[in-house]
């Protein structure tokens, strides 16, 4: 069983509770994650690729193999991403400015078009939720899911909101 501790006076955190907050991530997930799924589809392209150009479009210049810690999905299945993706004209990759080896990545002008539709269209859904639950919950909402993150996850996005802010 888990771990169950009380919050406050009142509040309990029952098996009940916490199953029903895993399903709710679950369901939430796969209606998040099922409208970019269609356009996707349209592309012949998966969450990897709608991965690979969120982070790309959120971090221009970013490197290969930063990616590929945040994504942490194999080399072999990134090269395949990337590979399609400079291909149909979504990214291009050029040489590090200090470093030439380096592999930086950046969104061409129609992948910062589909990045941007994919986005918008998640955007309106959490802007809609968000608006729903008050602005209490949302500051809650953020901190649970905070909560959730491996410490290595939490590492890892604050090394890319320093490198956001260079």
């Amino acid at each position: 069983m888990a771990d169950v501790k009380p919050i406050g006076k009142a509040l309990f955190l029952r098996e009940e509770e916490l199953r029903r907050g895993i399903e709710l991530m679950f369901f939430a997930y796969r209606d998040f994650t099922g409208e970019a799924d269609w356009i996707l589809a349209e592309k012949a392209m998966g969450r990897a690729h709608h991965r690979a150009i969120y982070f790309i479009g959120r971090h221009p210049g970013i490197t290969v193999s930063n990616l590929l810690n945040i994504l942490c999905i194999t080399k072999q299945s990134l090269s395949r991403v990337l590979s399609g993706l400079m291909k149909d004209g979504y990214v291009i990759q050029k040489p590090g400015v200090t470093d030439r080896r380096q592999r930086l990545l950046f969104l061409t002008k129609i992948g910062i078009a589909f990045e941007s539709r994919l986005t918008s269209m998640q955007a309106r859904r959490f802007a809609a939720a968000y608006r729903g639950a008050g602005v209490d919950a949302v500051d809650g909402f953020q901190q649970v899911l905070h909560r959730l993150l491996d410490i290595d996850t939490i590492s890892q996005m604050s090394q890319q909101d320093r490198l956001a802010n260079e």
